[in-house]
């Protein structure tokens, strides 16, 4: 499984630690940092059956400065909703979980991060498919180029690329 995580939500806190308990592995991908591209979103969204506009956080000061809540939510508007998105990753919602059976949660809720644990399963930190340049590991939250910490073993650890 793979957390879109920002170090300092509350949410995403607790679904790392609900993950930990569970005794599922993940890797956290800092998406502030490393913000996804258009294609990358697009296919978040096609895995969670969600609009942009579903996991857009138009509160936010980036949204409210672009007028987002008033944008237009058709079809023919999602590549708009998507760039400012990709542009802005803050207004992503969070934490996104993106599982290993090709679906995809908003983890906001512990319900929602059950059933993450649920599809998944309890497994041996640091295993499974390589999900790319994230940092790989259950504990906390390493920081945007910090080499995972917790209970990672070392040799399956990564960093999130410098920059």
């Amino acid at each position: 499984m793979e957390i879109w995580n920002n170090p300092s939500c509350s949410k995403c806190a607790a679904a790392r630690t609900a993950l930990d308990e569970a005794g599922v592995g993940y890797a956290v991908r800092p998406y502030l940092d490393r913000p996804p591209s258009a294609a990358e979103l697009t296919e978040v969204l096609r895995r969670l059956d969600a609009r942009p506009w579903d996991v857009c956080r138009t509160g936010e000061p980036a949204a409210v400065a672009l007028g987002m809540a008033d944008w237009p939510r058709d079809e023919a508007a999602e590549p708009r909703w998507i760039e400012a998105m990709v542009a802005a990753p803050e207004l992503i919602q969070r934490p996104l979980l993106l599982l290993d059976d090709g679906g995809a949660l908003v983890g906001r809720t512990a319900e929602a991060v059950a059933e993450a644990v649920r599809r998944t399963g309890p497994s041996t930190p640091g295993t499974g498919a390589d999900p790319g340049p994230s940092t790989l590991g259950t504990g906390a939250d390493p920081g945007p180029s910090t080499p995972g910490t917790g209970t990672t073993p070392a040799s399956s650890e990564r960093a999130a690329p410098a920059g």
